[in-house]
């Protein structure tokens, strides 16, 4: 049996509260291994739906919730967890983040930031949209705006850098010597047509990682990234679900378990000379040369 040496560390994680979402996954796959897991969430205003099918209603329902039901299960199964509800675009949120995790627990070990805003955009003027293809219909684009921009940028990329640095600062401060931070990417980020911002911005924090990763390999700490292709989060409907299979080698899309895995393994022990690099996780829909 591995021992990841995860045990009573603890682990912040962003973005959870989509209880079938890839940050849910990963705190319950955290707890199992014995970590303390705090976790931070942002709920999208509701809307009227009742929804029970996968797709865009879904989806967005899920984000209207709070992370009550991820708390519920991990402590029905004897894992200690707290949560707060922050937004990351307010770069005051930060410390006081870090704050309240140790308030509650003690120094974060290790930081996932999994946390994003996306708003699909596109560069086609909005004159020119229909809403004749499968994308546009499941998740309506519009042309990108400063306000689309700057949202992205905020939350995917200035968040994450920020978050990086507060984490190593204190790291740093009380003389560890370990430490672990996991960036959640996309394999649309060299370039995301009809998602320019999401995949610019994810592209930017991607950047953000090797070079934190540079600089702090020192102080004893990693910095990796997962790039994620289709995982089924609760917004791939059966229809489209179909058609991202059939462009993956492995003929299926992904699940949230299957991204948490691979978060395990790079905080884990068994990664403990892996920094800097991203790693696609995808089924093989993407296969760099």
């Amino acid at each position: 049996m591995i021992d990841t040496g995860l045990k009573n560390k603890i682990v912040l994680i962003t973005g959870v509260n989509n209880p079938y979402g890839i940050g849910a996954a990963t705190a319950s796959a955290f707890a199992a291994e014995g970590a303390t897991v705090f976790v931070t969430y942002l709920r999208l205003p509701a809307e009227a739906s009742t929804t029970n099918l996968p797709g865009e209603a879904f989806y967005h329902l899920q984000n209207t919730r709070t992370a009550d039901e991820v708390i519920t299960a991990i402590h029905e199964r004897g894992g200690k967890i707290e949560a707060w509800e922050a937004d990351l675009a307010d770069p005051a949120v930060i410390p006081q983040l870090f704050d309240r995790v140790e308030r509650a627990f003690g120094p974060v070990d290790i930081l996932i930031n999994n946390a994003a805003h996306c708003d699909p955009d596109t560069f086609i003027p909005q004159s020119r949209l229909g809403s004749n293809s499968r994308a546009v219909d499941e998740f309506p684009m519009g042309t990108i705006t400063a306000d689309k921009h700057d949202r992205h940028f905020a939350v995917n990329s200035r968040a994450v850098a920020l978050m990086m640095a507060e984490y190593a600062r204190r790291l740093i401060e009380r003389g560890a010597r370990w430490g672990r931070i996991i960036n959640v990417s996309t394999d649309g980020a060299s370039g995301f047509s009809s998602e320019i911002s999401y995949g610019a911005s994810k592209h930017a924090l991607e950047s953000y990682s090797r070079a934190a990763a540079s600089e702090l390999g020192k102080y004893g700490i990693t910095v990796n990234i997962v790039s994620l292709g289709a995982v089924q989060t609760g917004w791939i409907s059966p229809e489209l679900e179909k058609e991202e299979a059939s462009h993956i080698p492995l003929q299926r899309v992904g699940q949230p378990e299957d991204v948490a895995d691979v978060i395990i393994f790079f905080a884990s022990e068994q990664a403990r000379w892996v920094t800097g690099q991203l790693l696609y996780v995808g089924g093989g829909h993407v296969m760099p040369l």
